[in-house]
Protein backbone atom coordinates (compact mmCIF):
# COMPACT_ATOMS: atom_id res chain seq x y z
CA UNK A 1 0.00 0.00 0.00
CA UNK A 2 1.12 3.40 -0.79
CA UNK A 3 2.54 5.53 2.07
CA UNK A 4 0.35 9.04 2.29
CA UNK A 5 2.69 12.38 1.15
CA UNK A 6 2.97 14.62 4.04
CA UNK A 7 1.23 17.91 3.18
CA UNK A 8 4.90 20.17 3.78
CA UNK A 9 5.88 17.52 0.79
CA UNK A 10 2.97 18.61 -1.50
CA UNK A 11 3.09 22.41 -0.46
CA UNK A 12 6.68 22.54 -1.43
CA UNK A 13 6.06 20.98 -4.62
CA UNK A 14 3.52 23.43 -5.46
CA UNK A 15 5.59 26.30 -4.48
CA UNK A 16 8.25 25.38 -7.01
CA UNK A 17 6.20 24.27 -9.96
CA UNK A 18 4.26 28.23 -9.49
CA UNK A 19 7.53 29.85 -10.18
CA UNK A 20 7.15 29.15 -13.63
CA UNK A 21 6.39 32.29 -15.95
CA UNK A 22 2.91 33.39 -17.66
CA UNK A 23 1.51 36.05 -19.19
CA UNK A 24 2.03 39.14 -17.60
CA UNK A 25 2.52 36.68 -14.31
CA UNK A 26 -1.22 36.62 -13.85
CA UNK A 27 -0.38 32.91 -12.23
CA UNK A 28 -3.69 31.75 -13.73
CA UNK A 29 -3.38 28.27 -11.83
CA UNK A 30 -5.11 26.33 -9.29
CA UNK A 31 -3.85 22.99 -7.80
CA UNK A 32 -5.50 20.08 -5.62
CA UNK A 33 -3.91 17.11 -3.85
CA UNK A 34 -6.47 13.94 -3.61
CA UNK A 35 -4.72 12.57 -0.52
CA UNK A 36 -5.99 9.78 -0.89
CA UNK A 37 -5.00 8.87 -4.54
CA UNK A 38 -1.56 11.10 -4.60
CA UNK A 39 -2.82 12.77 -7.51
CA UNK A 40 -1.85 16.61 -8.02
CA UNK A 41 -4.85 18.45 -10.24
CA UNK A 42 -3.70 21.22 -12.04
CA UNK A 43 -6.87 23.65 -13.30
CA UNK A 44 -7.19 26.42 -15.25
CA UNK A 45 -7.62 29.75 -13.26
CA UNK A 46 -10.48 31.56 -15.56
CA UNK A 47 -10.44 34.97 -13.01
CA UNK A 48 -6.88 35.34 -14.21
CA UNK A 49 -8.05 35.05 -18.01
CA UNK A 50 -7.05 37.62 -20.04
CA UNK A 51 -10.10 38.20 -22.50
CA UNK A 52 -8.80 40.95 -24.82
CA UNK A 53 -4.99 39.44 -24.72
CA UNK A 54 -5.63 36.16 -24.56
CA UNK A 55 -9.27 35.19 -26.01
CA UNK A 56 -8.72 31.43 -26.84
CA UNK A 57 -6.39 31.48 -23.56
CA UNK A 58 -3.69 30.24 -25.38
CA UNK A 59 -1.31 31.69 -23.34
CA UNK A 60 -3.28 30.74 -20.03
CA UNK A 61 -2.50 27.13 -21.11
CA UNK A 62 0.99 27.42 -21.67
CA UNK A 63 1.62 29.22 -18.63
CA UNK A 64 -0.07 26.28 -16.91
CA UNK A 65 1.90 23.93 -18.96
CA UNK A 66 5.46 25.72 -17.65
CA UNK A 67 4.02 24.88 -14.04
CA UNK A 68 3.29 21.32 -14.67
CA UNK A 69 6.78 20.84 -16.17
CA UNK A 70 8.46 22.54 -12.82
CA UNK A 71 6.22 20.25 -11.00
CA UNK A 72 7.39 17.02 -12.71
CA UNK A 73 11.75 18.29 -11.69
CA UNK A 74 10.39 19.14 -8.54
CA UNK A 75 8.58 15.61 -7.91
CA UNK A 76 11.87 13.97 -9.52
CA UNK A 77 13.95 16.09 -6.96
CA UNK A 78 12.10 14.76 -4.55
CA UNK A 79 12.38 10.85 -5.51
CA UNK A 80 8.53 10.49 -7.19
CA UNK A 81 7.46 9.72 -10.31
CA UNK A 82 5.12 12.25 -11.60
CA UNK A 83 2.78 10.04 -14.03
CA UNK A 84 1.03 12.78 -16.18
CA UNK A 85 -2.25 12.89 -17.83
CA UNK A 86 -3.03 16.10 -20.06
CA UNK A 87 -6.61 17.33 -20.43
CA UNK A 88 -7.55 13.46 -18.24
CA UNK A 89 -11.63 14.95 -17.68
CA UNK A 90 -12.93 15.94 -21.18
CA UNK A 91 -16.01 17.18 -19.71
CA UNK A 92 -14.03 19.45 -17.27
CA UNK A 93 -12.63 22.24 -19.71
CA UNK A 94 -10.36 23.84 -16.54
CA UNK A 95 -9.00 20.55 -14.98
CA UNK A 96 -5.97 20.58 -17.83
CA UNK A 97 -3.68 17.78 -16.13
CA UNK A 98 -3.55 15.26 -13.23
CA UNK A 99 -0.07 14.08 -11.86
CA UNK A 100 0.25 10.83 -9.85
CA UNK A 101 3.00 11.34 -7.28
CA UNK A 102 4.09 7.33 -7.55
CA UNK A 103 6.49 6.33 -5.40
CA UNK A 104 9.90 5.29 -7.24
CA UNK A 105 9.40 1.20 -6.64
CA UNK A 106 12.79 0.45 -8.04
CA UNK A 107 12.25 2.86 -11.02
CA UNK A 108 15.46 4.90 -11.79
CA UNK A 109 14.57 8.91 -10.80
CA UNK A 110 15.02 10.69 -14.07
CA UNK A 111 18.30 12.70 -13.52
CA UNK A 112 17.86 15.04 -16.86
CA UNK A 113 14.87 16.20 -14.46
CA UNK A 114 16.35 15.85 -11.34
CA UNK A 115 20.11 18.01 -12.58
CA UNK A 116 17.09 21.22 -13.72
CA UNK A 117 15.79 21.78 -9.89
CA UNK A 118 18.39 23.70 -8.62
CA UNK A 119 17.69 26.68 -11.61
CA UNK A 120 13.88 26.80 -10.86
CA UNK A 121 14.28 29.85 -8.84
CA UNK A 122 17.03 31.43 -10.80
CA UNK A 123 15.38 31.42 -13.88
CA UNK A 124 13.77 35.00 -14.17
CA UNK A 125 12.64 37.09 -16.69
CA UNK A 126 15.14 39.77 -17.92
CA UNK A 127 14.26 42.92 -19.94
CA UNK A 128 17.58 44.63 -19.69
CA UNK A 129 20.13 44.61 -22.50
CA UNK A 130 21.87 41.84 -23.93
CA UNK A 131 25.99 41.73 -24.50
CA UNK A 132 26.67 41.94 -28.52
CA UNK A 133 27.71 37.59 -28.48
CA UNK A 134 26.69 34.75 -30.58
CA UNK A 135 24.84 31.74 -28.39
CA UNK A 136 27.32 29.29 -30.11
CA UNK A 137 25.69 26.15 -31.71
CA UNK A 138 26.51 23.46 -29.31
CA UNK A 139 23.89 25.55 -26.98
CA UNK A 140 21.51 25.94 -29.31
CA UNK A 141 21.64 22.35 -30.57
CA UNK A 142 20.89 21.51 -26.88
CA UNK A 143 18.11 24.07 -26.26
CA UNK A 144 16.29 22.78 -29.87
CA UNK A 145 16.67 18.99 -28.30
CA UNK A 146 15.27 20.02 -24.85
CA UNK A 147 12.00 21.51 -26.73
CA UNK A 148 12.23 18.28 -28.91
CA UNK A 149 11.44 16.27 -25.78
CA UNK A 150 8.36 17.94 -24.85
CA UNK A 151 6.43 17.50 -28.16
CA UNK A 152 7.91 20.87 -29.70
CA UNK A 153 10.49 22.60 -32.02
CA UNK A 154 12.61 24.98 -31.46
CA UNK A 155 13.67 27.10 -34.22
CA UNK A 156 16.70 29.70 -34.60
CA UNK A 157 15.57 31.80 -37.37
CA UNK A 158 18.11 33.29 -40.08
CA UNK A 159 18.17 36.74 -40.01
CA UNK A 160 15.62 37.90 -42.67
CA UNK A 161 13.18 35.81 -40.98
CA UNK A 162 13.99 37.34 -37.21
CA UNK A 163 13.64 41.07 -38.98
CA UNK A 164 10.21 40.23 -39.79
CA UNK A 165 9.09 38.76 -36.69
CA UNK A 166 10.76 42.39 -35.44
CA UNK A 167 8.53 43.69 -37.49
CA UNK A 168 5.80 41.69 -36.41
CA UNK A 169 5.95 42.37 -32.93
CA UNK A 170 6.21 46.45 -33.81
CA UNK A 171 3.02 45.80 -36.32
CA UNK A 172 0.99 44.29 -32.59
CA UNK A 173 2.59 47.66 -31.09
CA UNK A 174 1.46 49.87 -33.41
CA UNK A 175 -2.39 48.05 -33.00
CA UNK A 176 -2.37 48.22 -29.73
CA UNK A 177 -1.86 52.45 -30.18
CA UNK A 178 -4.89 52.39 -32.40
CA UNK A 179 -6.99 50.40 -29.91
CA UNK A 180 -7.22 52.64 -26.70
CA UNK A 181 -8.79 48.91 -25.30
CA UNK A 182 -6.07 46.83 -26.55
CA UNK A 183 -4.16 47.46 -23.02
CA UNK A 184 -6.93 46.59 -20.39
CA UNK A 185 -4.85 43.35 -19.65
CA UNK A 186 -1.70 44.92 -19.14
CA UNK A 187 -3.22 47.68 -17.12
CA UNK A 188 -4.54 45.38 -15.49
CA UNK A 189 -1.48 42.91 -14.36
CA UNK A 190 0.87 45.64 -14.10
CA UNK A 191 2.11 47.26 -10.33
CA UNK A 192 3.37 51.07 -9.85
CA UNK A 193 4.34 53.07 -6.54
CA UNK A 194 3.84 51.26 -3.34
CA UNK A 195 1.56 48.43 -4.87
CA UNK A 196 4.86 47.16 -6.48
CA UNK A 197 6.29 46.55 -3.10
CA UNK A 198 3.18 44.17 -1.65
CA UNK A 199 2.40 42.70 -4.89
CA UNK A 200 1.97 38.89 -4.92
CA UNK A 201 1.09 38.66 -8.79
CA UNK A 202 1.46 40.83 -11.63
CA UNK A 203 4.53 42.70 -13.28
CA UNK A 204 5.77 44.90 -10.75
CA UNK A 205 7.51 48.58 -12.36
CA UNK A 206 11.28 47.18 -10.90
CA UNK A 207 10.99 44.38 -13.46
CA UNK A 208 10.54 46.82 -16.61
CA UNK A 209 13.48 47.06 -17.30
CA UNK A 210 15.07 50.53 -18.73
CA UNK A 211 13.15 52.22 -21.18
CA UNK A 212 14.48 51.11 -24.79
CA UNK A 213 16.32 54.35 -26.40
CA UNK A 214 17.55 52.16 -29.56
CA UNK A 215 17.95 48.77 -30.99
CA UNK A 216 15.43 46.31 -32.12
CA UNK A 217 15.30 43.94 -29.39
CA UNK A 218 11.29 43.31 -28.83
CA UNK A 219 10.83 44.18 -25.70
CA UNK A 220 7.43 45.01 -24.47
CA UNK A 221 7.55 48.61 -22.64
CA UNK A 222 5.36 47.58 -19.42
CA UNK A 223 4.73 51.16 -18.50
CA UNK A 224 3.30 52.50 -21.96
CA UNK A 225 3.08 55.99 -21.22
CA UNK A 226 2.54 55.94 -17.89
CA UNK A 227 5.69 57.84 -15.88
CA UNK A 228 7.70 55.55 -13.77
CA UNK A 229 10.65 56.63 -11.32
CA UNK A 230 14.33 56.38 -11.61
CA UNK A 231 13.88 54.23 -14.87
CA UNK A 232 16.06 55.34 -17.36
CA UNK A 233 16.79 54.40 -21.11
CA UNK A 234 19.58 52.78 -22.87
CA UNK A 235 20.73 51.00 -26.63
CA UNK A 236 19.51 47.65 -26.81
CA UNK A 237 20.93 44.41 -28.99
CA UNK A 238 20.74 45.51 -32.91
CA UNK A 239 20.93 42.08 -33.94
CA UNK A 240 18.60 40.23 -30.94
CA UNK A 241 19.13 36.42 -31.05
CA UNK A 242 15.67 35.09 -31.37
CA UNK A 243 14.44 31.60 -31.06
CA UNK A 244 10.59 30.27 -31.92
CA UNK A 245 8.79 27.95 -30.25
CA UNK A 246 6.29 25.82 -32.04
CA UNK A 247 4.26 22.95 -32.22
CA UNK A 248 2.75 20.47 -34.64
CA UNK A 249 -0.97 21.63 -34.03
CA UNK A 250 -2.74 24.29 -32.43
CA UNK A 251 -5.19 23.12 -29.83
CA UNK A 252 -5.50 23.31 -25.73
CA UNK A 253 -3.09 19.80 -25.94
CA UNK A 254 -0.52 21.05 -27.72
CA UNK A 255 -0.50 24.54 -25.83
CA UNK A 256 0.31 22.51 -22.53
CA UNK A 257 3.15 20.53 -24.29
CA UNK A 258 4.37 24.11 -25.37
CA UNK A 259 4.49 25.44 -22.19
CA UNK A 260 6.26 22.12 -21.03
CA UNK A 261 8.60 22.64 -23.72
CA UNK A 262 9.17 26.25 -22.99
CA UNK A 263 10.03 25.74 -19.38
CA UNK A 264 12.37 22.88 -20.39
CA UNK A 265 14.13 25.49 -22.82
CA UNK A 266 14.18 28.39 -20.12
CA UNK A 267 15.65 26.21 -17.46
CA UNK A 268 18.18 24.54 -19.67
CA UNK A 269 19.39 27.98 -20.92
CA UNK A 270 19.81 29.20 -17.19
CA UNK A 271 21.98 26.46 -16.77
CA UNK A 272 24.31 27.49 -19.59
CA UNK A 273 24.19 31.13 -18.11
CA UNK A 274 21.88 32.49 -20.82
CA UNK A 275 19.33 35.16 -19.82
CA UNK A 276 16.19 35.09 -21.25
CA UNK A 277 12.87 36.51 -21.95
CA UNK A 278 9.51 36.09 -24.15
CA UNK A 279 7.26 37.88 -25.94
CA UNK A 280 3.54 36.90 -27.49
CA UNK A 281 3.14 39.84 -28.47
CA UNK A 282 2.86 39.22 -32.02
CA UNK A 283 1.34 36.18 -31.22
CA UNK A 284 -1.60 37.36 -29.58
CA UNK A 285 -3.54 38.09 -33.07
CA UNK A 286 -3.76 34.51 -34.48
CA UNK A 287 -3.27 36.64 -38.12
CA UNK A 288 -0.06 37.85 -37.07
CA UNK A 289 0.97 34.66 -35.50
CA UNK A 290 0.43 32.60 -38.88
CA UNK A 291 2.96 35.50 -40.26
CA UNK A 292 5.55 34.05 -37.75
CA UNK A 293 5.96 30.38 -39.05
CA UNK A 294 9.23 29.77 -40.63
CA UNK A 295 8.80 30.90 -44.32
CA UNK A 296 10.80 28.01 -45.58
CA UNK A 297 8.27 25.27 -44.95
CA UNK A 298 5.79 27.53 -43.57
CA UNK A 299 4.44 24.18 -41.21
CA UNK A 300 4.34 24.59 -37.50
CA UNK A 301 1.91 26.89 -35.36
CA UNK A 302 4.75 29.44 -33.33
CA UNK A 303 3.72 29.69 -29.67
CA UNK A 304 6.33 31.70 -27.95
CA UNK A 305 9.19 34.00 -29.40
CA UNK A 306 11.95 33.81 -26.72
CA UNK A 307 14.99 36.71 -26.36
CA UNK A 308 18.31 34.67 -25.62
CA UNK A 309 21.61 36.31 -24.78
CA UNK A 310 23.97 36.93 -22.10
CA UNK A 311 23.22 39.68 -19.98
CA UNK A 312 21.58 40.56 -16.62
CA UNK A 313 18.66 37.68 -15.65
CA UNK A 314 16.28 40.03 -13.86
CA UNK A 315 14.37 40.64 -10.87
CA UNK A 316 12.62 37.86 -9.31
CA UNK A 317 8.54 38.51 -9.71
CA UNK A 318 6.23 38.11 -6.99
CA UNK A 319 4.33 34.90 -6.44
CA UNK A 320 0.73 34.09 -4.52
CA UNK A 321 1.08 31.81 -1.20
CA UNK A 322 0.92 28.25 -1.95
CA UNK A 323 -2.25 28.72 0.43
CA UNK A 324 -3.99 30.91 -1.81
CA UNK A 325 -3.27 28.07 -5.07
CA UNK A 326 -3.68 24.74 -3.08
CA UNK A 327 -6.34 22.55 -1.80
CA UNK A 328 -5.81 19.43 -0.30
CA UNK A 329 -9.04 16.91 0.16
Amino acid sequence: MATRLEERTVAKLVAEATAAPSMHNAQPWRFRFVTGERRLLLYADPERAMARADPDNRALHIGCGAALFNLRVAAAHADLVPETRLLPEPHDRLLLAAVHLAEPAGRPRDDDLVRLHPVIRQRHTSRHPFADKDVPEDVRAMLRDAAGREGAELLFPGLWHAESVIDLVRDAESRDVMDPEANEDLVRWTRLGAEADTAVDGVPEYAFGPRKRDGKAPVRDFAGRRPVADRGATTFERTPHLALLSTLGDGPTDWLRAGQALERVLLEATLADLATSLTSHALEDRELRLLARDPGTGTGQVQMVLRLGYGPRGPATPRRPVADVLDIV
